[in-house]
């Protein structure tokens, strides 16, 4: 077969595929393969109307091929790896995964599939850090955080979940799976309303402050607590922006690194054992601040108090 026949096969099978007839693409590539069985691009285009057509073992097969005639593809492992994943082959989707993000880092599917085995497999963690690392290397991509969301959904921090669902819709504004997860999110983290308790239950109501409408501070009378107040609340502010700038400069920053690490086949134990040492560093100095803050928050808390009952 001439180069001019194989690429007008190439070609008619790409435009078939573009207007979905499935059965016209797999002809075509049919045809090419009889011809030319050791193309990687024959082997690639029928491994796409395969995984189309919902012929996943016939997918793998053809994507395999795609790796042992050019191994240095990589849209081609990690094509390979999203499939054995939907064939819950879950370590050689890892193993073919992480092949074609060693291949090309800056491919964001390669880390999104990543994330993809390791929420099947349960290793929530793990499924973060991936999909952290696909809207790295492509920030338009609204799935990763809407998966990120579900999984803090799942782990109870509404709070994280909120966060990326807003992410999402800022980049698809209006997308309905994104709206969904934020309204659930909203609603889990609204506080329930408990019932008050009945008349002889025996349960003791928790003691609370009452306040006079008609009460007014002085300043000559309760000066020493306002300015102690004053004090411990400003104390407060600074730990606090302490513990945002270390989470934002040092705690993040580390966490990516040791994420990439983690993710990256090819890195060495030297360069692993650094990271890990930045990383405890950085969260030694954050739960001393965690202790600092709480310390100071119990301050303004009982200097408050003081002032109420005053």
């Amino acid at each position: 077969m001439a180069k001019e026949t194989l690429e007008t096969l190439l070609a008619k099978g790409q435009k078939a595929i573009a207007q979905g007839r499935h059965d016209l693409a797999r002809q075509c590539y049919h045809h090419a393969l009889t011809a030319r069985p050791d193309n990687p691009d024959v082997h690639y285009g029928m491994a796409t109307v395969c995984f189309l057509s919902g012929d996943l073992v016939g997918a793998s097969e053809h994507f395999r091929e795609v790796t042992r005639l050019d191994p240095l593809r990589a849209g081609g492992h990690i094509n390979l790896g999203a499939v054995l994943n939907r064939l819950a082959r879950y370590e050689d989707a890892i193993a073919s995964l992480r092949r074609g993000i060693q291949l090309d880092m800056n491919r964001g599917e390669g880390y999104y599939n990543l994330g993809l085995v390791y929420r099947q497999m349960g290793q929530f963690d793990l499924a973060i850090q991936a999909y952290r690392e696909a809207v790295r290397v492509n920030p338009r991509m609204a799935d990763a955080h809407v998966n990120i969301a579900n999984i803090f959904m799942e782990k109870t921090q509404y709070a994280m979940a909120i966060a990326h669902y807003k992410q999402a819709l800022e980049i698809r504004p209006g997308w309905e799976k994104a709206m969904q997860g934020m309204d659930a999110a909203l609603e889990a983290q609204r506080p329930q309303i408990k019932d008050e308790p009945e008349p002889g239950s025996g349960r003791v109501a928790k003691e609370s402050v009452s306040l006079d409408p008609q009460r007014t501070i002085d300043p000559n009378v309760h000066g020493e607590l306002l300015r102690t107040l004053h004090r411990t609340t400003v104390e407060s502010e600074e730990t606090a922006r302490k513990v945002y700038d270390l989470l934002l400069h040092q705690m993040e920053p580390s966490i990516k690194d040791l994420s990439a690490c983690l993710l990256y086949p090819d890195s060495s134990l030297s360069q692993l054992t650094e990271r890990m040492q930045r990383f405890d560093h950085a969260y030694d100095i954050l739960r001393e601040l965690q202790q600092n803050l709480r310390t100071a928050v119990q301050r303004v808390r009982l200097v408050g108090e003081q002032l109420l009952k005053s």
